[in-house]
């Protein structure tokens, strides 16, 4: 039941890491144990029903890739924060980084007060985001704040108005971004009105589909034209791999053509790499995997290592069409954050997490396969790196009219947290089980929790 090696002596972990807690599942209590049913009665008397969890233990310590409650017991995130804790827990570097700088300075603003923590994130966004021409950044505090300020970026440089999104997208939950979404429930029923000039485009889903880069390309681009009108649409906002509409690949080059017709056309396309970015993938961002360069790319989520962060970043002359007081917050680019982020590159880069990203997709791939040819509901295995998921269908159904499952995917992931696996679900319905670990995971613990998800299956 438990994973006994440390990272620090695994050869399938960076070896640079130090855990503060054993990296092994461990449970000891039921789920939830007594002292987060405690926790749970004293939270529905002050916290608003809006907020909901998917799972009911509460945390005490987290460090590497394993939780612990406040009970004891001990869970493989396979979720790390819906992917932001990506180089791990309280990872060694990025604690001193924020530690150091609050005994320096806590707050300041940076457009009363600037400081060099701010331009240093600014610096490495630049050199790490895609395409070699001059970029410039402004930092914000939320992904959801990041995709607002990317649209207001946009029709700013253009004077256009309408954006245009992809079916299955997901963006926040702020007024703007709610209307993004695809899906209505939660995010947006009984929210309206919703924001106006927003249309949802046809996107590339391969599974599903069955069509090319191509020609899943030309399909959004007539949507577009016919619907929307060239002349009026500011940007089209993609996540490159859609988080939860459930790690949509898109086919073969998709992203590129809408990329030739959106230069073409005035419109700039701006990558929603919220979840996908910041090595996540095998790649500082999921758009290298396309071989596409966006006009704007949108980060947050792992770039703090926890700390709240977030950034658009792209072409300098996009970036420079808002005048100035246009941009920034209160909160923005906090220097804590910042240097929780400075030290995340830096962790990066000393410890190679781009190829354990390339790991983790290599372990998951063969485990989720050897799944997949046991069991026949599993309809796709797909991803990048540290970002996997499978889809589940209704059995038979899988080669033919792939049927969703979502029954399967809230059995397994109840299983799994009993048996002290956290995994997130996904999917327009509900129908994906999503791998978000973060890049400190190692093989052992990733083949155990396989063990618990094929013990899950086969109690369906």
């Amino acid at each position: 039941m438990t994973d006994t090696l440390t990272p620090s002596t695994s050869p399938s972990t960076p070896a640079a890491l130090v855990y503060t807690v054993p990296q092994e599942r461990k449970i000891v209590t039921a789920i939830p144990g007594p002292r987060s049913k405690e926790l749970q009665q004293r939270r529905l008397a002050v916290v608003s029903g809006g907020v909901a969890s998917a799972l009911p233990v509460y945390i005490a310590k987290a460090n590497g890739a394993i939780l612990v409650d406040v009970d004891g017991n001990q869970f493989i995130d396979l979720g790390a924060g819906i992917g932001v804790t990506t180089i791990g827990h309280t990872e060694t570097s990025v604690v001193a980084a924020a530690v150091e700088q609050t005994q320096d300075f806590i707050h300041t603003l940076f457009t009363i007060t600037p400081y060099e923590e701010y331009v240093r994130v600014c610096e490495l966004l630049a050199e790490h985001t895609p395409g070699s021409w001059p970029k410039k950044s402004v930092l914000i505090n939320s992904g959801a704040e990041a995709v607002e300020n990317g649209v207001k970026i946009a029709r700013k440089h253009t004077g256009r108005r309408a954006v245009a999104v992809l079916d299955h997208a997901y963006h926040g939950r702020t007024v703007l971004t709610m209307a993004m979404n695809y899906k209505a429930m939660p995010y947006a029923t009984g929210y309206g009105p919703l924001a106006s000039d927003v249309y949802h485009a046809p996107s590339s889903y391969p599974y599903h589909d069955g069509l090319s880069g191509a020609d899943a390309a030309a399909r959004t681009i007539a949507y577009l034209e016919k619907v929307v009108g060239p002349t009026d649409l500011a940007c089209l906002v993609v996540e490159p791999i859609q988080g939860e509409g459930g790690f949509m690949v898109p086919a073969e080059g998709y992203f590129n053509a809408l990329q030739t017709w959106c230069t073409a056309n005035g419109v700039v396309m701006i990558a929603d790499e919220i979840q996908s970015g910041m090595a996540r993938t095998g790649k500082y961002y999921a758009s290298e995997h396309f071989g596409w360069t966006p006009d704007l790319v949108l980060t947050a989520k792992g770039i703090a290592g926890g700390m709240p962060l977030a950034a658009v970043t792209g072409r300098a002359e996009i970036m420079d069409s808002s005048q100035p007081g246009g941009l920034g917050g209160t909160f923005g680019g906090n220097p804590v954050s910042c240097a929780a982020a400075i030290a995340v590159f830096e962790s990066i880069e000393r410890g190679d997490l781009l190829a354990e990203g390339v790991r983790i997709e290599n372990t998951l791939r063969a485990g989720l396969g050897s799944l997949k040819e046991k069991y026949d509901i599993i309809g796709e295995i797909r991803g990048r790196g540290a970002m996997i998921a499978i889809e589940l269908v209704q059995p038979g159904t899988g080669d033919t009219e792939k049927a969703p499952n979502a029954a399967a995917v809230s059995s397994i992931a109840a299983y799994a947290a009993q048996h002290g696996v956290l995994l997130l679900t996904a999917g327009t319905y509900g129908n994906v089980l999503r791998f978000l670990p973060s890049l400190a995971v190692s093989d052992a613990l990733l083949n155990d929790a396989l063990s618990v998800i094929d013990d899950a299956i086969a109690a369906l």
